[in-house]
């Protein structure tokens, strides 16, 4: 099932520009969306919001535009920058007791599966946890409303490479259920160990967006791993 469609995204900046951004995201699978720093995966994912005025483009999930539905659709969405940097000295408890009343479609059982899932104790408080936990924390705040889809910017920068093992294991799990999972990364091997899609964007511009397998057919050399490929793309070199 297809969840979203971002066609033709258009933001200009003074020294930036995003480019006729197109690519879509299915319910059931993973997707990478990878580039090094300032390549414009942040500026992607808040126009996939409606953070920013675009220029030109559309995005819609379900089939719905997200200009005149934006209300029902971020109901569904779940969204997180990364870690927890707001009420460090709150208990969890206390945190979801204020989020929740945002959300009306707040599912409690949902929560109480996921807080179990991560191992998260609601009498700590985020400045207890360890930056992996605190990515917990933040996934489990965003999954809580029943999310469909997941979108998140950079969720494993950061980490050690166990809480970032942890987190992937966690993304294949919501995989299982049905949820589209988004995460834009500079690190290539997360790409490689959970995605199924690769979105790939370069200094404004997508280069790919496709399923991991064809990319490494398409793009890669014999005996050449997915980060190799990836800079020698970002060089310039593509292969034949």
């Amino acid at each position: 099932m297809m969840i979203a469609e971002v066609q033709h995204l258009v933001k200009n900046y003074p020294s930036f520009v995003l480019s006729d951004i197109s690519f879509s995201l299915e319910g059931g699978k993973i997707t990478g969306f990878v580039g090094r720093n300032g390549a414009g995966k942040t500026t992607t994912i808040k126009a996939m919001l409606n953070l920013i005025h675009l220029d030109g483009g559309s995005v819609s999930y379900f089939g719905k535009p997200l200009i005149g539905n934006e209300t029902e659709t971020k109901k569904l969405i779940g969204y997180s920058t990364g870690t927890v940097s707001w009420y460090p000295r709150k208990k969890i408890r206390d945190i979801v007791d204020i989020v929740k009343r945002f959300y009306e479609t707040w599912d409690e059982d949902t929560y109480r599966r996921y807080l179990n899932l991560f191992g998260l104790d609601e009498s700590k408080t985020p400045l207890e946890l360890s930056e992996g936990m605190k990515v917990k924390l933040n996934l489990l705040l965003a999954l809580s409303h029943r999310s469909e889809v997941l979108i998140l910017d950079e969720p494993t920068s950061g980490l050690d490479p166990f809480s970032r093992n942890e987190i992937l294991d966690i993304f294949s799990e919501l995989k299982k259920e049905g949820v589209a999972v988004f995460f834009s990364t500079h690190i290539i091997s997360d790409i490689e160990k959970c995605a199924d899609n690769i979105v790939y964007i370069s200094k404004g511009k997508i280069v790919a967006a496709m399923p991991k397998e064809d990319f490494i057919r398409q793009h890669s050399s014999e005996g050449e791993s997915l980060e190799e490929t990836m800079l020698r793309m970002e060089g310039g070199v593509f292969h034949a």
